[in-house]
């Protein structure tokens, strides 16, 4: 038995064995979420059976392991499982979790001639590294959709060379994902006085400040007004939010349930289950559903966690780029301004393994932009709308005095923004930005980027 692979899939496996030829022991392949980097993965390690020689799979969820077996079964390649509670088979292909492995690695029975690093960008983590130090001769393959780390540091010391396999924008224009649209405020909130832990804001400050129709908009008005009946999955901050949000979509008639770290397994495939089958019809989660969750009739992403995080926005926006029968383009409310932050899912992205201050992107100033009330069509500032004639006033300047409504965004608006923050280098061309938005507090928010820069460089 085979899987059937999509050409570029082909053509990502014989980029990798020609790496390995011209000498790499560790290449990274960078595939986007909805590619198939599972499929890739299995059609390797058939290929490494075949030849009688030995694997593991290092993954770190649950769901990861099943998805990575069942996958593995698919392509005919016998396997064990090392995971809490059960113990290695003896088979020369093994599925591991990181956290169990790394426990067991005097008990082995074997040394692996390939490790396979699915979600690579966690390979620099405790867990990994002890790994991989364990068996410093074996070759390595990381996959992963987004090679980055929030604190800015490259992925060099896990691997040696990167290949890159189609962009979103590849995969979209083959009808292998689906276009977006992307609904946000027309002003971000004032984030200036949250504190960061580990290079991204504070989940504990960052859920109280964003749990306001205030500062968020309503993330019910907002889903039943432009997504009504879709299934949506809703990030959220912290475990106390996530409960807040469902009670809320299930106290408006709108099935919910939470899908957290520490749900039982039992109830977490529960979940899932019902949520594939239509029964319930949002899933709101923390941390759970970002990496490895593959739902396809998930068409609607409710951003209620904001972050620093390029590749973290990416994975969560991710989960409900994948076609499925019906879905014209996914959907996503975005309540936290991270559009605003990391631009369009298929923007083109400057992958690098060198440390983030070492790339360097174009940036050009922008004009602002106005949304339409009336049709919610995004333009350069104008007294009335280009598209349905409508008498648009300026926005008004502060956030935090109005409800919150979103507004669909194009891409040129978000790039616009995200251009005119990064070419203010100093703290007083930063302030002109934050004043020329409407901020309640444009000098802290200036400080805030301008040092938050600064910690990355150092």
């Amino acid at each position: 038995m085979s899987l059937t692979l999509r050409p570029y899939q082909s053509q990502a496996i014989s980029d990798l064995r020609l790496a390995y030829r011209d000498g790499a022991r560790a290449p990274l392949l960078v595939l986007p979420t909805g590619g198939g980097k599972t499929i890739v993965m299995a059609e390797i390690l058939r290929g490494i059976a075949d030849r009688g020689r030995s694997a593991i799979v290092l993954v770190h969820r649950r769901e990861l392991i099943a998805q990575t077996a069942d996958k593995l079964q698919l392509a005919g390649v016998e396997h064990g499982i090392i995971a809490a509670g059960i113990l290695a088979a003896d088979h020369p292909i093994q599925v591991a979790s990181v956290q169990t492995l790394a426990r067991r690695l005097d008990r082995m029975p074997f040394a692996p001639d390939l490790i396979v690093i699915d979600e690579a960008h966690h390979a620099t983590a405790g867990s990994w590294q002890r790994v991989m130090d364990h068996w410093p001769d074996a070759l390595r393959l990381g996959v992963t959709a987004t090679p980055a780390r929030l604190d800015g540091r490259g992925l060099s010391a896990a691997f040696d060379r990167l290949i890159f396999g189609p962009s979103v924008a590849d995969l979209i224009s083959l009808d292998y994902l689906v276009n977006s649209r992307i609904y946000a405020p027309p002003l971000v909130a004032d984030l200036s006085q949250l504190k960061r832990r580990a290079g991204d804001y504070a989940n504990d400050q960052a859920a109280t400040a964003m749990d306001r129709p205030t500062v968020t908009g309503d993330a019910i008005s907002h889903y039943t007004r432009l997504a009504s009946g879709q299934r949506a999955i809703a990030f959220c901050c912290s475990v106390q939010h996530a409960e807040h949000v469902a009670a809320s979509f299930n106290a408006a008639g709108i099935p919910a349930s939470t899908l957290l770290g520490a749900t039982d397994p039992v109830r977490r495939d529960q979940v899932v289950q019902r949520f594939a089958a239509g029964e319930l019809q949002v899933l709101v989660t923390v941390d759970v559903v970002s990496e490895g969750f593959d739902i396809p009739a998930a068409s609607v992403a409710i951003l209620l966690r904001p972050t620093q995080s390029e590749g973290l926005y990416l994975q969560q926006v991710g989960r409900v780029l994948r076609p499925a029968p019906g879905k014209a383009a996914a959907i996503v409310l975005d309540h936290v301004g991270n559009v605003h932050r990391h631009g369009w899912p298929d923007d083109p992205r400057d992958w690098s393994l060198a440390d983030r201050e070492r790339r360097t992107r174009a940036s050009a100033a922008a004009p602002s932009v106005r949304t339409c009330p009336e049709c919610f069509a995004a333009f350069k500032p104008a007294p009335v709308c280009p598209c349905c004639g409508a008498a648009c006033a300026p926005p008004p300047r502060v956030i935090r005095q109005q409800d919150g409504d979103l507004k669909e965004l194009q891409r040129e608006a978000v790039q616009q923004r995200v251009a005119e923050r990064k070419k203010a280098q100093s703290i007083e061309q930063l302030i002109q930005v934050g004043i020329a938005r409407g901020m309640k507090n444009p000098a802290g928010w200036a400080r805030h980027v301008f040092y938050a820069r600064q910690q990355h460089r150092a």
